[in-house]
């Protein structure tokens, strides 16, 4: 995708959105990447999302979702790794590890939502803020440390909604307690893992394809993802979709 011009990109992504004036400003997301080691071979979770949504319809996702500013105010039990705070901060106005941490938190929270899996650590944990209370029912304090920012994402212009997303990964030994029947929201139909060769050729939007080709790569050179490792951002730059590394 790296310099595509904005036409081009509408005609490739016109299937994936919903084309319109949308938003001027896109808004804070993130979603996560889970991944699970099985001998040479990497598997990703998958999801796809209801025909119904606006947003990607019927497509194959990670789980993710807009951060919401208030989960920055969620205790967690182990804090961002510094260089990995740095990556999710790069090139942001407004900057700051409040903002840092709220983007990271919102991932894990968009993760047990959809696909019912808690990320951190089996610790007593409370808390009143909406969307948490699953973590204290099932005593699992909410973890950063073992995240990896491994790509970052603006929606161009000319779509129905607009966002700046940072792709998080973390490894499947993160979970730390898994819900049998999915997440409460119910937004993932379907819950796979795929090899990722597999998953590249799902019915998965262009920009999902493109994250999984740079995150393949990462993983050939530095299998353990280990903090502060190059990421690449997508973003509309004079009419062409370009690629940067942060």
């Amino acid at each position: 995708m790296d310099g595509i011009s904005r036409t081009d990109l509408d005609k490739a992504e016109a299937k994936d959105f919903a084309l319109g004036k949308g938003p001027l400003r896109p808004r804070d997301a993130a979603t996560l990447i889970l991944l699970d080691r099985q001998g040479d071979a990497v598997k990703v979770l998958m999801g796809r999302r209801h025909a119904r949504h606006a947003f990607m319809p019927g497509k194959f996702v990670f789980p993710g979702g807009r951060t919401d500013p208030g989960d920055s105010r969620v205790a967690v039990v182990e804090s961002l790794h510094p260089a990995e705070e740095a990556k999710l901060l790069a090139r942001t106005s407004r900057a700051g590890p409040v903002r840092a941490r709220a983007i990271a938190l919102s991932a894990i929270r968009e993760t047990y939502e959809e696909a019912g899996l808690l990320i951190g650590r089996k610790v007593s944990f409370q808390t009143a803020k909406t969307g948490w209370q699953g973590f204290a029912d099932h005593g699992v304090s909410p973890a950063l440390g073992e995240l990896r920012m491994v790509a970052r994402a603006i929606t161009p212009p000319g779509r129905v909604r607009r966002f700046d997303t940072r792709f998080l990964a973390a490894w499947r030994d993160s979970v730390a307690a898994e819900l049998p029947g999915g997440g409460p929201t119910e937004e993932l139909e379907e819950l796979v893992w795929l090899p990722l060769d597999e998953a590249k050729q799902a019915d998965i939007p262009a920009i999902t394809r493109t994250v999984l080709g740079e995150l393949e790569q990462r993983l050939a050179f530095d299998p353990l993802l280990r903090p502060g490792g190059p990421v690449p951002f997508f973003r509309m730059v004079r009419n062409r979709f370009i690629r940067e590394v942060l």
